[in-house]
């Protein structure tokens, strides 16, 4: 199953349902079988292994845990990190709906099309000073709000790792070269870090 059965005012109840129906039935540990949802962001899990989800740290870490927070302060080389945690990807569509967050930089995913309460959603993107939508493609529910589109790789396109979701990291090799303009993320992240 995938995101949609996750992401709805009764996602628990959905999956423990799921769960309860592959338990029942016996699918539990069958070769093609099983209750593991196919997460619909694109390498979410790496996202989530690097600390790029509000409410982790790299590695899994949690924030709340002491010994976590001076692990990476130790790592990183730095007296302290951010206090706050910031929004989760719901929680900021809330924030630009509410006119709190003025601008969105969205990167390989479609939040208009995924997320739940897509009218909050869209509502958030037409109140936004400024949208950048980076993406590999040009017509998604999510770029026509774009201001800036900013052509990113594919996986196909790009070398780099990527987690699944089973948190195993495959390292991967372009395919094919990316078309035009198009950049792996990290690159159009650094290229404009440059110019600022």
């Amino acid at each position: 199953y995938c995101q949609g059965l996750n992401q709805s005012s009764h996602g628990t109840a959905n999956n423990s349902a799921l769960i309860n129906l592959h338990l029942a039935t016996g699918q539990i540990g069958r070769p093609g079988a099983g209750p593991f949802s196919l997460t619909g962001q694109p390498n979410a899990m790496g996202g989530r292994e690097s600390g790029g989800m509000a409410t982790l740290l790299p590695g899994h870490r949690d924030p709340a845990r002491a010994e976590d927070w001076a692990e990476l302060c130790k790592l990183w080389g730095v007296a302290d990190l951010p206090a706050r945690r910031g929004h989760t990807a719901v929680e900021m569509f809330e924030a630009a709906a509410r006119g709190e967050i003025k601008a969105l930089w969205i990167v390989c995913t479609n939040p208009a099309q995924s997320l739940p309460d897509q009218a909050r959603v869209r509502e958030a993107l037409a109140r936004c000073e400024l949208v950048i939508v980076q993406e590999a493609f040009a017509h998604t529910a999510t770029a026509r709000f774009a201001d800036y589109l900013l052509p990113a790789a594919t996986w196909g396109e790009k070398d780099g790792t990527v987690t699944n979701s089973e948190r195993r990291i495959s390292r991967v090799r372009a395919a094919v070269p990316p078309p035009g303009e198009a950049r792996p993320d990290w690159r159009i992240a650094r290229d404009i870090a440059l110019r600022l």
